[in-house]
């Protein structure tokens, strides 16, 4: 699958090299497969919610939740979701932003999974474990990702925070 990653430099600015899942994702048996890996680590993990980041996360969680019989929970920018929220501010590689969630989206959800297609420095996945510590009695079970950047350190950061990791590939 890794050969199918496709790698552009200075996007969105000057020296990020940017990882383009959509070349994997065209290839429907490459999908299936990349959903089936990504699933199979929390199978027996009684997840009944997957929460994801906007916006390529979606792709893969709403299968992965489906696949697991649980809730699809997405976790949003700023302006775009129309109940009451509950957000964070987070640092990205190259600039800041806010991340959303409705107030009543974990009801009757207790055990969740993060979903996103990248970890790099884990700002958008610390971003989720902090959105969920507004909730009471909630357990993350874990986060997954397509891609792990280990240089950068996020799965360290995540790890710190108890959170356990998977991921297909290291770049």
């Amino acid at each position: 699958m890794k050969e199918h990653i496709r790698t552009i430099l200075d996007f969105p600015i000057k020296g990020i090299k940017y990882r383009d899942i959509t070349t994997l994702l065209k290839d429907p048996k490459l999908f299936s497969e990349l959903i089936d890996k990504m699933t199979e680590p929390w199978k027996d993990k009684s997840v009944d919610a997957v929460l994801s980041i906007e916006s390529r996360g979606f792709i893969l969680a709403g299968a992965i939740a489906y696949k697991l019989n649980a809730a699809f929970i997405p976790l949003r920018k700023p302006d775009k979701l129309p109940y009451e929220t509950y957000n964070v501010s987070f640092d990205l590689e190259y600039g800041s932003t806010e991340m959303h969630i409705h107030k009543d989206a974990l009801d009757g959800h207790e055990n969740l999974l993060i979903i996103d297609d990248l970890l790099a420095t884990g700002g958008t996945a610390i971003a989720a474990v902090k959105l969920v510590e507004n909730f009471k009695s909630k357990n993350i079970i874990g986060a997954g990702f397509i891609i792990n950047l280990p240089d950068l350190d996020g799965d360290k950061k995540l790890s710190k925070l108890g959170v356990e990791i998977h991921s297909i590939m290291d770049f």
